[in-house]
């Protein structure tokens, strides 16, 4: 119905489903957030990839591709599904990688992975006139005539020593320094089978508290949620693939000072580049509405309040977005804004 009102009005549409979704001052669930903006349309078009029988990484490409085709300095507002209704899941660091490998390092990647709710049933992301629970949609902007400026903050706080994913198989972790994942991740955590019978409980009480910090050489750790268990296999189940021999960190959320860090690092970036902006998009990941509580919309509004324009965005499974480093990275467990403006 929505769709059809902004048809007849000739509005093109980007858009995915949630985990909720907020605007200036209000934050909802099972409702719909719509921020409007008013571009030529000479500097903009939307992309979308409905992966059918490809590999993500060649939909993701060919979206890049279709950027630089139209754009010298294509900007990507990035939305991709991230588990359709038959079980199929996309990799965020496959899809940030490919996109970059056509597209180069420089360009501004923002965005987030469609929700559910926390159902895991299917998530969707969608345009005018085409949807699907296993692919990818894009506002590409032309840099040139749009100027962009976003961070990406997780604020997770790395615990103990490195540890080794010494078997896995896709996203299955089938033993963390040769003992059974399942247990150990339980027994670090201080709980037991009775506190994770539930899958979905097990991922919004136990995952999305306590991602586990990936290693990577030369850039931030890549934060990745536990989304559920193979109690049989005694494995964990990863929202991303992990390789065998890959080192990381359990991880605990942040203290309440993360509001103030978060909207401090804008205010810093602000101050640096004098930009103002038209628009304020925030892709937050459904672990900080878990973890946080009523702070994750705070943390909305201070951001709202740094930029002092529309705002609006939703509840995510997995972030897109530029690194404090100033790396473009898949993220998980964090708040990925951008400001937008005209030039």
């Amino acid at each position: 119905m929505i769709c059809e009102i902004l048809n007849e009005m000739n509005i093109d549409i980007i858009g995915a489903t949630s985990c909720g979704e907020f605007v200036d001052g209000h934050q909802s669930e099972g409702e719909c957030a719509i921020l409007l903006l008013d571009l030529p349309k000479d500097d903009y078009f939307i992309a979308f990839e409905d992966i059918g029988e490809r590999t993500q990484g060649d939909a993701a490409a060919n979206m890049a591709k279709l950027g630089l085709q139209k754009f010298k300095t294509p900007a990507f507002i990035f939305c991709s599904t991230f588990l359709s209704a038959d079980g199929k899941v996309l990799e965020g660091e496959t899809l940030m990688r490919c996109i970059e490998e056509v597209a180069g390092t420089q360009i501004n990647i923002f965005g987030g992975m469609a929700g559910d709710d926390i159902s895991f049933t299917g998530t969707y992301v969608f345009t005018n006139h085409h949807s699907t629970d296993h692919g990818m949609v894009a506002l590409v902007l032309d840099e040139n005539k749009i100027q962009l400026h976003g961070m990406a903050i997780s604020g997770w706080r790395p615990i103990g020593i490195s540890r080794v994913i010494t078997k896995s198989e896709g996203n299955l972790i089938y033993t963390i320094d040769d003992k059974p994942a399942l247990e150990t991740y339980l027994r670090f955590l201080g709980m037991n089978f009775t506190s994770a019978d539930d899958q979905v409980k097990f991922f919004d009480t136990i995952g999305v508290h306590f991602p586990f910090q990936i290693e990577r050489e030369n850039r931030e750790p890549m934060m990745c949620n536990p989304i559920g268990y193979d109690r049989e296999k005694e494995a964990l189940i990863c929202e991303s693939n992990i390789t065998q021999g890959t080192k990381f960190r359990f991880s605990t959320p942040p203290d309440f000072d993360i509001i103030d860090t978060v909207v401090g690092k804008a205010n810093e970036l602000k101050d640096e580049t004098g930009a103002d902006a038209d628009a304020l998009l925030i892709f937050s990941c459904a672990s900080r509405l878990s973890a946080l509580g009523p702070m994750a919309q705070q943390e909305n509004e201070g951001l709202h309040k740094v930029w002092n324009a529309p705002m609006a965005g939703f509840y995510t499974y997995g972030e897109f977005g530029r690194a404090v480093n100033g790396k473009h990275e898949f993220h998980s467990t964090t708040c990925s804004w951008v400001a937008i403006s005209e030039k």
